[in-house]
């Protein structure tokens, strides 16, 4: 019987911790894909896109094992939002999402790269943030927690303060949507419960 060997593609410590829950034994592997949101393309199909890239990629360098990858935005009024890379563009996003909702969107990829065989899925959760200030913004940005993060924030971090309430999967907000992903790993042959 083939030992699965499980390479989760990705550098982020919540990916890592939520596919932690799950007691499977997995290795980290960065995937190296520059992400880019090409103009005009849906959503879902844009984020399944960007994890099979990350999939394909890390597949290519370990021949015998099962890929996971990943890849969260966030789109509010048809604006995609990913990753805020400094402190400006963090307090930009954050103003933008004051008292309103938006939308988390995180595509997952499973492959098998001995067979080429790959699932492709995502899932979505509506978030609804509370009103808040230049001042909380100002506070919560200087903290350091909203660079990196798609949308500026980080749900499971100090960011759970400006969150009213959620529709749909805490995990996918996050970065990982567990529950989909397992089910998805059932069809390749690993069971969690």
């Amino acid at each position: 019987m083939r030992k699965i060997k499980i390479i989760l593609a990705s550098a982020s410590e919540r990916r890592k911790e939520i596919l932690g829950l799950t007691g499977l034994e997995f290795s980290i592997e960065e995937s190296g894909v520059e992400e880019e949101m090409p103009a005009g393309m849906p959503p879902g199909r844009l984020a399944r896109l960007l994890s099979g890239q990350k999939a394909a990629a890390v597949a290519a360098r370990e021949k015998d094992a099962i890929i996971i990858a990943a890849d969260t935005f966030i789109i509010i009024n048809g604006r995609y939002l990913g990753k805020a890379h400094d402190r400006a563009e963090a307090g930009s996003m954050l103003r933008a999402l004051s008292g309103r909702s938006h939308l988390v969107i995180t595509g997952y990829t499973v492959m098998d790269s001995s067979s080429g065989r790959r699932i492709s899925a995502t899932s979505s959760t509506k978030v609804y943030f509370r009103r808040f200030g230049k001042e909380e913004i100002d506070s919560y940005v200087k903290t350091g927690e909203p660079i990196g993060k798609a949308g500026a924030y980080a749900i499971q971090g100090l960011g759970a303060a400006l969150v009213r309430k959620i529709e749909g999967d805490f995990f996918n907000v996050v970065g990982l949507p567990l529950s989909a992903l397992l089910v998805t790993l059932k069809k390749f042959g690993i069971r969690v419960l």
